[in-house]
């Protein structure tokens, strides 16, 4: 059987919205899924949009299918042939299907959605279809399992059109790219940072990665990570800019080696690249800022010190996406979104941290200190240097 239709199935959450907003959420949507499909080179001779469904015509529908799962509002996909709703044609596919599917002793079910007026319900398809299936095929020692079938002909009806298909692939649900303004996001190249751009992501927001090159704190091998996983990322927001800000920061971190404590290094790294990404999300007219931070992670990231962070800037949010996960709960996420190998690279860590750095800092402590420094400069200069690297 040769597939010729897509059917992309759209996120639940994008069901409940309101009549408006669910028609804009959906032409997004459409919108995603063309650009994902050029950008893939999959040929389509047509979409068509319906309420709660795309059906794209091609015929290279299992590799569609398989490249949609990745845009962002999809809830599943599965190639399928079209026909007519009559039942006959409904027949008819369905046993070619079960055809090249069943093998001797397999068990199967039938399942069928419907939706518009027919002469028939969805329960008169399967029970048909099913007894044609055990007619035809009886030489093959077939049976029906309805609970845990090896074989499931799955069958669509919409309106005058019909689709038989056999698999589903998952999607990622959430809401299309672009549905929610664009953020700003501190990318390290780590593996936390990563998870927490690609789940603001998932919920809409178009991510702006900002990476800081600490050199000669670290080595050449940190910004390739961070260019690379930016690289992976953006293969889930086909369609929208691809650009990385890359700001030189390792002059900051000096200052602050040689003129303030060294356990409030990290902290004081922290703060001026809030104070950086703030101006960047100016520039770029974002509605925030997201990190990878989650508590107890590192020294910095304490609830005391986090509380600190939050202080340095007041225009903007800091969003924190995995605040509370731990670190398997974050790995599972980077290896579903192929940035684990690239996260997990060997890099020279920053040299400039402490070997006892500050967990408890308290903020008029650290506002003192910053009074000595000249940190309105630092932004400025490090704001001034920042540089894009398209992706």
């Amino acid at each position: 059987m040769k597939f010729n239709t897509v059917i992309v199935r759209f996120g639940g959450e994008i069901g409940i919205k309101g009549a408006w907003t669910r028609k804009t959420y959906e032409k997004l949507l459409l919108r995603n899924v063309k650009n994902t499909l050029k950008h893939h080179n999959v040929p389509y001779e047509n979409i068509i949009y319906k309420r709660g469904r795309i059906y794209v015509k091609t015929m290279e529908a299992s590799k569609a299918a398989s490249t949609l799962t990745k845009v962002f509002g999809v809830s599943s996909t599965s190639p399928a042939v079209e026909t007519i709703s009559a039942m006959e044609s409904i027949i008819d596919k369905s046993l070619e299907l079960a055809d090249e599917t069943l093998t001797n002793g397999s068990s199967f079910a039938v399942r069928c959605r419907r939706t518009g007026k027919h002469p028939y319900s969805s329960m008169d398809v399967c029970r048909i279809v099913g007894k044609q299936i055990l007619t035809k095929f009886k030489n093959r020692n077939i049976n029906v399992n309805l609970k845990n079938p090896d074989v499931t002909v799955n069958i669509e009806v919409r309106d005058e059109k019909a689709y038989v298909f056999k698999e589903t692939f998952e999607g990622v649900d959430g809401f299309p790219l672009g549905s929610q303004p664009k953020i700003v996001a501190l990318l390290s190249g780590g593996m936390d940072s990563a998870v927490a751009c690609w789940l603001v992501m998932k919920r809409g927001c178009p991510v702006i990665p900002l990476h800081f090159d600490v050199t000669p704190f670290t080595d050449k091998r940190t910004i390739q990570k961070a260019q690379d996983v930016t690289r992976a990322l953006f293969e889930w927001a086909v369609g929208f800019p691809r650009k990385l800000y890359i700001v030189p920061h390792g002059e900051n971190l000096r200052i602050f080696q040689e003129e303030a404590p060294k356990k409030f290094t990290c902290i004081l790294c922290k703060r001026l690249m809030y104070r950086i990404a703030e101006r960047i999300a100016e520039k770029e007219r974002a509605e925030g800022i997201v990190t990878g931070e989650s508590i107890g992670e590192q020294a910095s990231q304490t609830l005391q010190n986090l509380k600190v962070l939050n202080e340095a800037i007041v225009n903007y949010p800091i969003h924190r996406p995995i605040l509370g996960f731990n670190k398997t709960e974050t790995e599972e996420i980077a290896e579903k979104i192929g940035v684990l190998e690239i996260a997990t690279r060997k890099s020279m860590g920053c040299k400039a941290a402490p070997k006892k750095p500050a967990t408890k800092a308290k903020l008029e402590v650290v506002k003192e200190v910053e009074r000595k420094l000249p940190i309105e400069r630092m932004v400025e200069e490090s704001f001034r240097a920042a540089r894009i690297v398209e992706i």
